[in-house]
């Protein structure tokens, strides 16, 4: 017997070593709109002891079906690692978010930070969207292997290499482990350290400061990817780390982490690293330049010497390879320390950015500017970005500054379409400006090269150029504007020999909705015209001046300058100030604005400030006194010729600053009168509050949830109020307080009252028709019932009575029988259905009643 027992032992021994599983990851790529070839990847342990092996793996999709995948490829590691690949394709239904899980019942054992790893499932599992709006999408690749070894006392860094094919942005986070059907495994905890286990986010570094105690840990990351800020799926992935004590310390990298190349550029770069320990160095790299398609990275160790060592890494880049997101290189130092080797790692970021457009020219006429350029050097760019901005910046892009910065003030006014795509009008132009242009070529993620030169022009000025819409006269019905225009001075006489004519027109509002003609001028250098019988208080009004070649026998439109309109002047009131708005829409750039305010002391406007922006808050006035002003306007074009400086007048408008603070909140008190049958509300205001209080705002809700809504509105004096509720005493208070010029306090403290408890039963009554105490009726008066359910009984259980009605009104008889019952003691039990501050409340009321009557029959009623 003894000798089975110990077979016994020996079998669950070896079975328990069988374990085997220690990382893994799940990826996948897109074949077709619904159709993904998934690889699983799993390290395993080998070596004696270690029997467990899975030729193939089952997998959940996602969609409630399953499938048994083959394994494809095994590589044996070092360390008693062995790589498993497992590859199959699977078609999925329609859209949807899936959850691919793959679970195996063997994970490695003696996990230090896994309670119980032997018997705890090993899980991996990703989740991917498929969704037309999003496009195709394949998960990242990783290139780093999810098996690592550290040091106690030495900080440990580990990346897990990942490169999206996509160029979508990709997150890194800490999660727990998984175990069955993808759940969090009970118990988990991340692994001892003297500092902090954090991942690095952005880069995905993951940050061990620093082991604590030797052995076997297992983390899991979270790898999610992200487009357009949306996220279109993750990774969870399983990683195991060993933890050894050990005095080596590990090798340094000394390499630039940030790189910047033109497409079709040749790259070589020199990595080195050195080693505290004198120890040799093996360096190593994988990433993305590695992986993509029709790359040819190449990556050499060059120098390897006791302590130092050096390697070249060679790209050839592409046109194909222009993306927003950088490439990412992981550069690995290994040193040969024995018996553990420890690591250093470096993520280089690369970005590999498209060529400048190239020959960029430009040619204007009265109306648009023209710009042309050649088609970009890289024939995978889907078009042109074309930006515009009035006078020139002068710009040059420094290294690596792709696109147009912002802080330039360039405007992006056009997207050209495809490749070819190498010219563009601007027809939406001024004359009197240098209008300045760059270009940039797009390519398929919306990553721009690096911009053109830069290039400026202005119109042929063979139209007139709007100059003045100043208003003279602020008034309702006799307003007055003033309107000038420069002549052209660029006619081209071959085509418009003359003569030639203005016509004026003019519109209600900034932007020549309502345009109607109100002057012909036959003379070219007639360029003024006063504007008269408007309503200029409550209205801005712009002009437009159309320029003709007036021969009878060819007339035609030569051309028309945009529109201008008035300054408007609006006033905001504010507590103690008032806030100018400065509103206009003009061809020209108004570079500063003077505010003027009238004096009652002087009877005179004067000037009290200087803005640049169209906004200017006039502080210090005081509250109920109203203040006017009027606004100067100093403008100018950008090119030479045109009188400068613009000056325009806006109307004038008046306003007075108003209090705008609102009381402070009453402090509410509540009590239930509960015999009058009201609520008794009381309030104050704070001492160290304004008292300025015209009325208060009173709200009530029956029940501690419900919606509040206004009962009262006593005034400013008063300082108490009577509520007679309609359904019941209970109910919730609170109030505001409103000023004079109508602001409003925040709502005070909210007091609530519980009901009041009326509803009582008598303890006799004499049915013997005498008309005095025939019925059994509550004690009046009550209130607030909504119902009740009572039931009466006789000494021996006999239901004699029941009813809903609050009001009772039993005559003492036999419900059943119609019989008066006999004197005695009778009992009731009876639920109360009260209004209360929750709702409706069940009150219960036990008790008995007396019957006093004629009949003295002692027996129970049939």
């Amino acid at each position: 017997m003894k000798g089975v027992f110990l077979s016994i032992l020996v079998i669950l021994s070896f079975n328990l070593f069988a374990t085997h599983n220690r990382a893994g990851e799940i990826t996948y790529k897109q074949i077709s709109d619904l159709k993904f070839e998934i690889t699983i990847i799993t390290y395993t342990a080998t070596g004696p002891g270690w029997t467990a092996d899975r030729p193939d793996l089952e997998i959940m999709w996602g969609d409630n079906t399953k499938s048994i995948l083959p394994r494809v490829e095994e590589v044996f590691l070092p360390n008693y690692y062995k790589r498993n690949k497992y590859v199959g394709t699977h078609t999925y239904p329609g859209p949807g978010v899936y959850q691919i899980v793959v679970e195996d019942p063997n994970r490695n054992f003696g996990v230090n930070n896994i309670p119980n790893s032997v018997n705890t499932l090993f899980s991996i599992s990703t989740t991917m969207m498929i969704n037309p709006n999003i496009g195709a999408n394949n998960t990242p690749i990783l290139t780093q292997a999810p098996v690592d070894k550290a040091a106690v006392g030495q900080i440990f860094i580990h990346n897990p290499g990942a490169f999206d094919p996509d160029g979508d942005s990709l997150s890194y986070k800490l999660t727990t482990c998984r175990a069955e059907n993808g759940e969090p495994i009970e118990g988990y905890t991340l692994p001892q350290a003297s500092n902090s286990l954090t991942v690095n986010e952005i880069t995905g570094d993951l940050i061990w400061d620093s082991p604590v105690y030797p052995g076997v840990y297992n983390i899991a990351m979270l790898i999610e990817e992200w487009r357009n800020g949306i996220k279109i799926g993750s990774i969870i992935r399983d990683m195991q780390i060993e933890v050894y004590q050990t005095d080596n310390k590990p090798p340094k990298i000394s390499a630039d982490l940030n790189i910047c190349i033109q497409a079709d550029s040749l790259l070589l770069y020199t990595i080195k690293a050195s080693d505290p320990n004198d120890d040799i160095i093996k360096l190593t790299a994988n990433g993305a330049p590695f992986v993509i398609e029709n790359s040819a990275a190449k990556f050499t160790q060059t120098v390897s010497n006791p302590g130092y060592a050096e390697a070249e890494f060679e790209w050839q880049t592409q046109c194909d390879f222009i993306r927003k997101q950088p490439y990412t290189l992981n550069v690995k130092a290994e040193d040969n320390s024995s018996p553990i080797s420890l690591v250093d790692i470096a993520n280089i970021s690369i970005s590999v950015v498209g060529p400048p457009v190239k020959n960029l020219s430009i040619s204007s006429s009265t109306n648009k500017i023209d710009l042309n350029w050649s088609a970009n050097y890289c024939q995978n760019a889907i078009g042109y970005n074309i930006y515009r901005k009035i006078g020139s910046s002068g710009f040059v892009p420094k290294h690596c500054q792709v696109g147009v910065p912002e802080s330039l003030g360039y405007t992006k006014i056009a997207f050209n379409q495809g490749y070819e795509s190498t010219s563009f009008s601007d027809i939406k132009v001024s004359q009197g400006h240098e209008y300045c242009y760059l270009v940039t070529a797009v390519f398929n993620d919306g990553a721009e090269g690096y911009a053109s030169e830069e290039v400026c022009a202005r119109l042929v000025r063979g139209i007139p150029t709007i100059t003045n819409v100043s208003v003279l006269e602020t008034d309702e019905t006799q307003g007055k504007i003033y309107v000038a225009w420069a002549k052209p001075t660029e006619i081209e006489i071959g085509e418009a020999p003359g003569p030639y004519q203005y016509i004026l027109y003019r519109s209600e509002g900034f932007y020549g909705e309502n345009l109607t003609k109100i002057a012909e001028f036959n003379d070219i250098n007639d360029t003024i015209f006063h504007d008269s019988l408007l309503n200029t208080k409550q209205n801005p009004y712009s002009y437009k001046v159309e320029f003709y070649n007036n021969d009878p026998a060819n007339r035609f439109l030569i051309g028309s300058p945009h529109i201008a309109s008035s300054i408007f002047l609006e006033i905001e009131q504010m507590e103690n100030a008032l806030k100018i708005n400065i509103n206009k829409n003009v061809p020209w750039v108004n570079n500063s604005y003077t505010i003027y305010r009238y004096f009652e002391n002087t009877n005179n406007f004067d000037s009290i400030a200087n803005s640049n922006t169209d906004t200017y808050i006039d502080k210090g006035l005081i509250n109920g006194k109203e203040y006017c002003y009027f606004i100067k306007s100093i403008g100018n074009y950008s090119v030479e010729g045109i009188i400068d400086p613009i000056i325009n007048l806006s109307q004038i408008n008046c306003a007075e600053a108003i209090d705008t603070t609102p009381p402070c909140p009453p402090i509410l008190q509540a009590q239930s009168i509960c015999d009058l049958v009201h609520n008794q509300l009381t309030w104050q205001l704070p001492d160290t509050c304004n008292n300025d209080v015209m009325y208060y705002k009173i709200f009530y809700s029956p029940t501690l949830d419900g919606k509040f809504s206004q009962i009262y509105q006593p005034k400013g004096e008063a300082r108490e109020y009577k509520h007679f509720p309609e359904i019941g005493m209970a109910g919730c208070y609170y109030m505001t307080a409103v000023d004079s010029f109508q602001n409003e306090s925040p709502f005070s403290n909210k007091v609530c009252l519980d009901d009041c408890s009326y509803y009582e039963l008598p303890n006799v009554f004499t049915p013997n028709n005498d008309g005095i105490n025939d019925f059994f009726r509550p004690i009046e008066p009550y209130y607030f019932v909504e119902k009740i359910d009572i039931k009466i009984y006789n000494r021996w259980g006999q239901l004699m009575y029941e009813t809903e009605d609050p009001d009772i009104n039993w005559d003492g008889r036999n419900f059943q029988s119609g019989k008066l019952v006999n004197d005695g003691v009778y009992f009731y039990s009876c639920d109360v259905y009260e209004h209360r501050l929750t709702g409706i409340e069940i009150r219960h009321l036990n008790g008995f009643v007396h019957v006093y009557n004629s009949n003295q029959v002692n027996r129970p009623q049939e």
